[in-house]
Order: C-alpha cells, then structure tokens, then sequence
C-alpha cells in the first residue's frame, strides 16, 4: 500500500508531530476523576463533592488528609497562613458527620487546657472530670509548635493510645480520631520546636502551597455570593457519611493486599535514608509502617485491594520528610529535606512484580 501524500489530504490534516495551533489544551481531570472504583474510591469522591462546595483546590491537600484519615493516622499540615486549613477541617467534620474542634496553641497553653481537669462539683461534694477539646473526632491543633513541650506531651498520649488519664482514671477518645496540626513555616519567634517523639506519631507532614490563578478566582467567586464560605458552611454542605461508616472504610484499607516486594521496597527506603550522606538521623522502623498504611490507603482509592509500589511512592514525601534531620553540611548548602528525599527514592531499585 503506497504512502498516502499529504497534500491530497482535506486541509485538516495535521503531521503527526505538529498539533494544530487552534488547538485547546483538555481540561484538567476533576478531583473525582483522580479516584478509582471500588467502596473507598467512591466514599471519597462522595466526600470530596460536598467539600468542593466550599473548599476550592488544594488537592493534594485533601487527598493527603484523606488517606491519612482511611488510614486511621494523624497528620501535620504546614503552610503559610490563610490556606484554608481551618476551613477544610471544619467542612470535613460536617460532612463526615464527625465532632470537630479546635485548639489554639500559644505559649501560655496547659496539658490542662487540652485534656480537661478535674472540677469540684458542690452537688455531689467530689470532683468530677470535665473533659476538653480533646475529647471529639476532628481535632485541629493549630499552630503545634507555639506551644512548651510540657503540653506537647500530654497530646502525645492522646495520639498515640486515644485516651486520656487523669488521676490514674483512663478516659477513652471516641473513634474515628484524627489530630490535624498546622504550623506556620516562616515565623520563629515564639515557637518551639516539637520533640521528635511526637513528630514520629504524624502520620504525614503535607505542604500546602499557594492555589493556582483559577483556583485563586474561584476563592474570590465563592466570597461574592449571598453567602460566604463560613455561612454555606453550616447552611449548604450536608452530611454524605458518618463515623461508622469511616471506621468500616479503615478496616477496608486495613485488608489491602501489600506482596513481599512490595514491603521489601518499603524497608529498602526507609533503611536508605539511614545510611544517606546528607541525613543525619534516619527514619525508624516506625516509618516504614506509616508508609505501608499510606500505601494501602492509597490503594483503596485508586479502586485496588492490593498495593503497588507506585502508591509506596507516592506517600514516600508525606510519610518521610518529618521523620529524618538534615546534616549541618546540607543545611548550610540550603538543601531541602524534599529534594533529597526524592534523590533518595529515585536511587532505589523499583520491584519489577
């Protein structure tokens, strides 16, 4: 069959290597569209619809947040203020139908003012537990890192084992429960620097960045209707699920199928950054199991009972970049914790199976 010349061809063709110049660049995929199929997948996008009436980009944001929740893990959120953050906390607990509070950490907070403290009750002549902000589902820490370390400390516990002990007496957290900490990355003055003990128990350490131009107009558009944000919070945004149905997904993500080369990858990772020359503490054992849980939580999203090395890849940053210390040498050369994480994971060998 001879070639076909193109100067016989309608005067739409186009070469192969020359896309038309009127051509429309495609859309960007929706939020929804980034999920697979399957119980999670759909949860999620359910979830993520009705937060969309309200919460306007930052996906990677409330992917993260999501996994982390499926995952039954807590997550710190770093980002300059005036993100969303609060606003995203708040949307969620309602839409999840899950209790929500929040705590402002400043320099003068107590272990007291986080967990509750024994009160005198003049009625029955004794003191009785009134409990705090802990005690709820959605709990936003905001600003973590203004605080001492003495009330660091008592929200290790509650992250930890989900209780709180007051007295000898154990005082059970409802579940689902997940902390959410920000903290503000370019001030300094009047913070403290959170004990590595307790950054281990994050699950993920997500960056939120500024939105992109449409996403900024959009923000503006949502503030010149007849209701604000904060209003159509509590007016327009519905509950799509409940705790019990949270709790059902987590154990659906706990049952996703991980190969033994798959978790080899995982250990491979983290024991690399323990020998890695720029690092000058490595991630413990523990971080490998947060990245095992991130991966079956991603797994289930993408609409998979089995994990794959991308989803290990994928959670790698969130679940690692909190858990190693740079060297001096490094830190002098301005070189970020992401950047050599990244040359980290791309210096191990993928498993091919």
């Amino acid at each position: 069959m001879s070639e076909t010349d193109p100067s016989d061809l309608p005067e739409i063709y186009f070469p192969p290597d020359a896309p038309p110049a009127h051509t429309v660049p495609a859309p960007p995929p929706s939020r929804e569209a980034a999920y697979g199929g399957g119980p999670a997948a759909d949860w999620a996008r359910r979830v993520i619809g009705e937060l969309s009436k309200v919460f306007v980009g930052q996906d990677a944001l409330v992917r993260g947040v999501l996994g982390a929740l499926l995952a039954d893990g807590h997550v710190l959120i770093e980002s300059v203020p005036g993100l969303g953050k609060t606003l995203l906390v708040r949307a969620l607990g309602r839409v999840l139908g899950c209790g929500f509070n929040r705590i402002q950490f400043t320099p003068d907070l107590m272990p007291s003012d986080v967990t509750g403290s024994p009160v005198y009750d003049e009625r029955i002549h004794d003191f009785r537990f009134r409990p705090g902000p802990v005690f709820t589902q959605l709990l936003l820490a905001d600003e973590i890192n203004r605080a001492p370390a003495k009330t660091h400390s008592a929200l290790l516990e509650i992250m930890q084992e989900t209780r709180v002990t007051i007295d000898g007496v154990n005082h059970l957290i409802e579940r689902p429960f997940i902390v959410l900490a920000t903290q503000n990355p370019i001030e300094s003055e009047g913070t403290y620097n959170l004990p590595e003990a307790q950054l281990d128990r994050f699950l993920f350490k997500l960056v939120a960045d500024y939105p992109t131009l449409a996403e900024e107009t959009n923000i503006l558009r949502l503030h010149t209707r007849d209701r604000a944000p904060d209003v159509a919070l509590t007016e327009q945004l519905q509950q799509v699920t409940g705790p019990d149905e949270v709790l059902a997904m987590q154990r659906h993500c706990a049952a996703v199928l991980v190969d033994d080369h798959v978790l080899n990858y995982i250990a491979s990772l983290v024991r690399k950054t323990r020998q890695w020359p720029t690092f000058a503490l490595g991630a413990s054992p523990r971080a490998g199991v947060a990245v095992l849980r991130g991966a079956r939580a991603i797994a289930a999203l993408e609409g998979r009972d089995y994990a794959l090395p991308d989803d290990v890849q994928e959670v790698a940053l969130p679940a690692l970049r909190h858990r190693v210390m740079l060297t001096p040498e490094a830190e002098v050369e301005g070189r970020s914790v992401d950047e050599l994480l990244t040359e980290l994971i791309r210096s191990v060998e993928v498993p091919l199976r």
